[in-house]
Parts: structure tokens; sequence; C-alpha cells
């Protein structure tokens, strides 16, 4: 853990780095979108706890995996990442949210692996 995240300071992702890092196995994905923007379209990798849900969630994410968190833009992501943080976890941002996820090539898919949007 770098001195930023132990000072609940979040790390921030670049898109790609995101992708590398998730289809390595190095990061797990958390998608902290409401459902409908979860189901308009998510990556494949991707676990999806809405930030309302995040406390009450909690126990369902990693201890020991790196986290790369995600929402539209960044912006709730990047809260999400402070409290996981707070909480202990090893947790990065993902700067520019799904949209950087889409423009780089990053896969966005429906629950039925159909082509998603980011809504």
């Amino acid at each position: 853990m770098t001195s930023a995240q132990g000072a609940g300071v979040p790390e921030d992702l670049d898109a790609a780095t995101a992708k590398a890092r998730t289809t390595t196995g190095e990061s797990w994905l958390l998608d902290v979108r409401e459902p409908d923007e979860w189901e308009a379209g998510h990556s494949a990798v991707a676990h999806h706890i809405p930030m309302g849900e995040l406390q009450a969630r909690v126990y369902e994410i990693p201890t020991d995996q790196h986290i790369a968190v995600v929402c539209r833009s960044g912006h709730r992501s990047a809260i999400a990442t402070q409290a996981l943080l707070r909480g202990g976890f090893a947790a990065s941002n993902i700067t520019g949210g799904m949209h950087a996820w889409s423009e780089m090539g990053g896969d966005v898919v429906t629950e039925d692996g159909q082509p998603g949007r980011i809504a």
C-alpha cells in the first residue's frame, strides 16, 4: 500500500491499466453504479455493488485482492474507493469511469452478453 493509500487518498488507475489488471486477475473490478446503469452495460468481469449498498455488502469484496472501482465517470467510484481504503482494502479509482473504459476498447455488455451501452 502506498503512503497516499494509507492516508485514505485513492490511487487513480487509467482504464487501460485497470483492464490489464482485471484481465490477469491482479485486480477485482467493482462497479458501484445504480442497477439501471449496470443493466444498460457493464464489463463482463465486473462485480456489481451499488454505492448505496456498499457498506451493507462490503463482506462480498475480497480482502486479499486489489479492488479497481468504477462508476460512469469516476466521481462515485472515487468516493467508494476512499471508503474502501478507510476499511483497510487495497483499492484504486478508475479515472474517467465506464466512459474511459469503453473509449479504450474495454468490453461493455448486458447480462445476456449482448453489446451494452453506458447509461
